[in-house]
């Protein structure tokens, strides 16, 4: 049902205590073995000179993930310096449209794939309709569209190693809202990334995600699970909470998570940070997904805690 307030009723402390719910006993099992047949995929990259902006020559990249799918991006290649860093950016649920200029990552090398079914990714058997996508192979735990993804988003770590094989060691990768919760999903398992920001990061908490009003892809799945309970969709997305993944991750995380935001309700971006036990660093929004007085100015203070964040590539 529309909602025309999304909200949720936990205070920052609140927040700040929220534990993930018990992940299944086979959770890193389940990963693990997924993640070293990906590597055994060979990505095949291909660059296509685009144009020169600023500091970057950009390049269109095709490779190829898991299952044969053609994943579209672009690349951002330094035109000053040579490649001793790179980040991968992932991006949220409305796709993307151009690459980022603007990123706090001096002489790094970045690689801006479109995950599978999204933006230069798109394919005719998976919609590109965030209401839809969220729901492809649900029913399937082995073939849910969030794994895929989280695939398309190792071998691009490993696009980057073959382009430039100066970075290993000194990959970072960057993810907001769906990005970011297909980096928390991806990060314990490839120790390739060495650290990474995730911004308001979605798939956190799961049932939470189910109950909490929103207008984000997590309404979808809702209308899914009450209309399909024969399916115990909640049993498969426990492999894929985000919160549940977090308790994995080893890197130094950065989080920058909302008290407020209609599209990817905040106690699921707080059990995410909670969770970890590695290095993290909390940056509190006062809203996300939304336009707000500060936003500008919170914008900017992120923006310079990453720069420093992110020298240590």
């Amino acid at each position: 049902m529309y909602n025309p307030n999304p909200a949720h009723s936990y205070p920052l402390d609140a927040l700040l205590r929220l534990a993930p719910p018990p992940p299944p006993a086979d959770f890193a099992e389940f990963w693990q073995p997924r993640y070293t047949r990906t590597l055994q995929v060979q990505p095949r990259p291909r660059l296509s000179y685009n144009s020169s902006q600023q500091d970057f020559e950009i390049y269109d990249l095709n490779y190829r993930s898991s299952g044969d799918f053609e994943i579209g991006g672009w690349a951002l290649i330094p035109r000053h310096a040579p490649v001793t860093r790179a980040l991968v950016v992932g991006h949220g649920y409305g796709g993307r449209d151009a690459p980022d200029l603007h990123l706090p990552v001096p002489g790094a090398a970045l690689l801006f794939p479109c995950f599978r079914g999204l933006s230069r990714s798109r394919q005719v058997s998976i919609s590109d309709n965030p209401q839809y996508h969220v729901l492809h192979d649900l029913d399937k735990k082995d073939r849910y569209i969030l794994g895929a993804c989280v695939e398309d988003l190792w071998l691009a770590v490993s696009v980057l190693l073959l382009l430039f094989p100066a970075t290993r060691g000194h990959i970072g990768y960057l993810g907001t809202s769906f990005g970011g919760g297909i980096g928390a999903l991806a990060l314990p398992w490839d120790t390739r990334i060495a650290r990474a920001h995730l911004n308001v990061p979605s798939f956190g908490h799961q049932p939470i995600r189910l109950q909490l009003p929103t207008w984000g892809s997590a309404s979808a799945v809702q209308r899914f699970h009450r209309a399909h309970p024969e399916l115990h969709v909640l049993e498969t997305l426990a492999y894929y909470d985000a919160a549940n993944a977090a308790h994995y991750i080893r890197q130094p995380l950065h989080i920058a998570a909302a008290l407020a935001d209609p599209m990817v309700t905040p106690p699921g971006q707080f059990a995410i940070y909670n969770s970890l036990s590695s290095k993290k660093h909390l940056f509190i929004l006062e809203q996300g997904h939304s336009d707000y007085p500060n936003r500008a100015a919170q914008e900017q203070a992120l923006l310079s805690e990453l720069k420093e964040f992110f020298a240590g590539l």
